[in-house]
């Protein structure tokens, strides 16, 4: 089936009334359930079955076979507080300029509607190749485990999957993995006064300058080098003891060079501080180049690249390509805001895209 201007226009309108729904509800990670039961009510309202866990809505196309292999649709509903910078009411949907603005507009409500609609589009097609599975989903902000990773085990198994984050409609054919390690070097207290103790303090400094300086050998094509920065340094009591113990983290961005495991051994077997790793769930992710779908929005102009942020897409096992209306640097900023027309173009891309890989 064609999409029609009419079409377009009635899931744009479609999809934008959803958004300001969304916006005027509070829904920080693990607080999403407003947001839940909107989203919930806007597929009762289309007559579209969908499951729930937690604050996480899912639903799969009318005519789902077993037969054939899925795809899944997904962005989260879940946001950051405002900041202190915020001049407009974060929870008010306001449009001027073309512009929407509202908290989660951007990052990532307008990817969230616009890949609904496109979900919406399809339902009811009889002739698709594959499956479709739209997950609406929470805790992404945090990457917490009560959202698309307590979905993926009630869903089949996914051939690859389209994450929805704001990239321009740009496609994002790889993403950096996270690692946050926890550092701690140890020493002896005594007092600085004298010739005592062993000051954990200039430990660490070794440590640390030993992470500043080196470079994985191994460079992405797609993401670059793996980029290591300590954020975060604590150690003493007060100025005349001298500390023993001096704790530090390092923000470690992963490519698919190495695994997270390879990338602690390296850096636990160059420094003297006891590494601990906060989690090695936020693997790095790549769909490739020669890949259908890639190689649809080429056709269309968009350009591919790596991207250094994490998002559920870490999470994922198949390959899997992040895009969406919107731009990145909008997000987590104050009066946040979406242009109403990348909402519409982000939705006619998607259903461009999906209708050239899935249909017939």
């Amino acid at each position: 089936m064609v999409m029609t201007s009419e079409n377009l226009q009635l899931h744009t309108e479609e999809a934008i009334a959803l958004l300001k729904g969304l916006i005027e509800l509070p829904s920080f990670s693990r607080e999403e359930t407003q947001t839940a039961a909107l989203i919930s009510d806007f597929f009762t309202g289309k007559n579209i079955p969908f499951q729930t866990k937690k604050n996480n809505i899912w639903a799969y196309n009318r005519h789902f076979d077993e037969s054939k292999p899925t795809i899944l649709l997904n962005s989260h509903h879940d946001t950051v507080k405002p900041n202190k910078s915020w001049t407009l009411d974060p929870f008010k949907a306001i449009t001027d300029d073309e512009k929407l603005y509202g908290l989660g507009s951007n990052d990532a409500g307008g990817c969230l509607v616009s890949l609904i609609a496109t979900f919406c589009h399809f339902y009811n097609r009889k002739d698709l190749s594959y499956n479709l599975v739209m997950a609406a989903t929470a805790e992404e902000e945090i990457s917490g485990k009560d959202g698309l990773e307590i979905v993926i085990p009630e869903l089949p198994e996914i051939s690859f999957a389209i994450v929805g984050e704001p990239t321009e409609m740009n496609l994002a054919v790889a993403e950096k993995g996270l690692l946050v390690l926890d550092c701690t070097a140890k020493g002896k207290s005594g007092h600085a006064a004298r010739e005592e103790g062993e000051n954990a303090i200039y430990k660490a400094l070794k440590d640390i300058q030993w992470i500043s300086g080196f470079s994985f050998p191994k460079v992405s094509p797609t993401l670059g080098p793996i980029k290591m920065s300590v954020t975060i340094i604590n150690a003493g009591t007060q100025h005349n003891v001298v500390p023993d113990a001096c704790t530090f983290t390092i923000d470690v961005r992963v490519t698919e060079q190495y695994s997270l495991e390879e990338v602690i051994e390296v850096i636990q077997s160059n420094i003297q501080s006891e590494v601990s790793a906060r989690s090695i769930r936020l693997r790095p992710s790549s769909i490739p180049m020669e890949h259908p779908i890639v190689q649809e929005g080429l056709k269309l102009g968009r350009a591919a690249y790596g991207s250094p942020t994490t998002s559920d897409q870490a999470l994922l096992d198949c390959p899997s390509l992040k895009m969406g209306p919107g731009h990145s640097a909008r997000s987590h900023s104050a009066d946040e805001f979406i242009y109403l027309r990348e909402i519409e173009e982000g939705i006619a891309q998607y259903i461009k895209m999906l209708e050239r890989v899935i249909a017939g």
